[in-house]
């Protein structure tokens, strides 16, 4: 699955938003000079999350944005969706297939569930478990899991 740079800056903005707004409404300025991501992009990217009521704005001098839930109810998945980020592995497209003739190619499931997996990890992710930090080997339990479960039918 390719997740482009929409999906990526929303994330990366929704997390520089929940770390600095403690301190009051955060201005797209800030994300944008901190995180390195285009202003104007930034604008497109609120619009989205405001209509999605993620985010809130507040105008006017020392205006700028605050999440509209704590960091501990906004999941991944709902920043990336909110975006219009899709979440699939597939190279097929809603209406038909990937091959020519509009048939799914033979590793269409794979890359099917592979999709529903990422969907499901980055449901389970908050963005307060970003700000934690609590991500780091979060992975490595399934796969020692599946390496025991390997050896296991290996034996």
């Amino acid at each position: 699955m390719k997740l482009s740079t929409k999906g990526r800056y929303a994330v990366m903005a929704m997390a520089d938003l929940a770390s600095a707004s403690q301190d009051g409404p955060v201005t797209l300025s800030d994300i944008a000079s901190r995180q390195s991501i285009s202003l104007s992009y930034l604008e497109q990217l609120f619009a989205k999350l405001r209509r999605a009521d993620i985010v809130s704005s507040i105008r006017g001098p020392g205006g700028g944005y605050r999440l509209s839930r704590e960091p501990s109810e906004i999941r991944v998945s709902d920043v990336i969706v909110a975006v219009d980020e899709p979440l699939r592995a597939t190279r097929c497209s809603e209406a038909k297939g990937c091959l020519a003739d509009g048939r799914r190619c033979i590793t269409h499931d794979l890359w099917d569930e592979l999709g529903r997996h990422i969907y499901l990890f980055l449901s389970s992710i908050t963005l307060e478990d970003v700000l934690e930090r609590r991500l780091l080997g979060a992975a490595s339990g399934a796969i020692g899991a599946n390496d025991r479960l390997r050896a296991e039918a290996a034996e």
